[in-house]
């Protein structure tokens, strides 16, 4: 397994060669161990994996640190480094012209959804691990998969519901669950607690199957 820690990214490369591509957006909470192994757990199903740093080398120590890391981010800044890193991501893949699936987290998964619906070409799966967006989805041609909490300030039980009826509305292909008895950033380790391990387990097991199913990591 090759791994690339230069610039402002962590790549990592299956050992077979490169794979579809996957890029993983992270929380708040910055490229962490948690999104680093997302990328290495990937690599090791096949895939080539990238995770910008969207925090520019920032690594909040608690809940107000990364509320304050975010406010302090230019949306246009991070817009941009995220359709930069589509194309180095594909340049790492096994067809450097081919679409990509992206995987995003909280803060991350908000931006997933917005790349999916502003690239569509470019994007070939989603997955929103407990994030949100209320921008129109018309342009959006990638299915999406959510991971939502049971018990979660962040999405609220009404943005929930009119995100997914506004998808559904527009006859996109979404898949979501919510997850018994959990906060948001349940499939995390962050400065506040560890992840609730068998929410996690069963997330990741219904990503790779979505992977799998719509972003193959190598070609039949």
């Amino acid at each position: 397994m090759v791994s690339d820690r230069a610039g402002s990214a962590y790549l990592v490369v299956p050992d077979e060669g490169p794979g579809h591509g996957v890029l993983v957006l992270h929380s708040w909470w910055g490229p962490d161990l948690t999104a680093k192994a997302v990328v290495e757990r990937l690599a090791d199903a096949g895939y080539t994996a990238l995770a910008p740093d969207l925090l520019a080398g920032v690594r909040p120590l608690g809940a107000d640190d990364a509320r304050d890391a975010l406010a302090d981010t230019d949306p246009n800044a991070t817009a941009a480094l995220i359709l930069s890193s589509v194309v180095a991501l594909r340049a790492h893949s096994a067809d450097p012209t081919a679409p990509i699936a992206v995987v995003g987290f909280s803060m991350g998964a908000s931006w997933a959804l917005w790349l999916g619906t502003r690239q569509p070409d470019s994007v070939d799966a989603v997955v929103a691990y407990y994030g949100s967006q209320d921008i129109d989805f018309e342009a959006l041609t990638a299915p999406v998969l959510g991971h939502f909490a049971e018990d979660d300030p962040f999405v609220t039980e009404d943005q929930l519901v009119e995100m997914q009826a506004h998808l559904m509305l527009l006859d996109k292909h979404v898949e979501f669950h919510r997850y018994e008895g959990t906060g948001h950033w349940f499939a995390e380790d962050t400065p506040l607690g560890p992840a609730d391990e068998v929410a996690r387990a069963v997330a990741w097991d219904r990503t790779l199957g979505f992977l799998t199913e719509h972003a193959p990591p190598r070609p039949d």
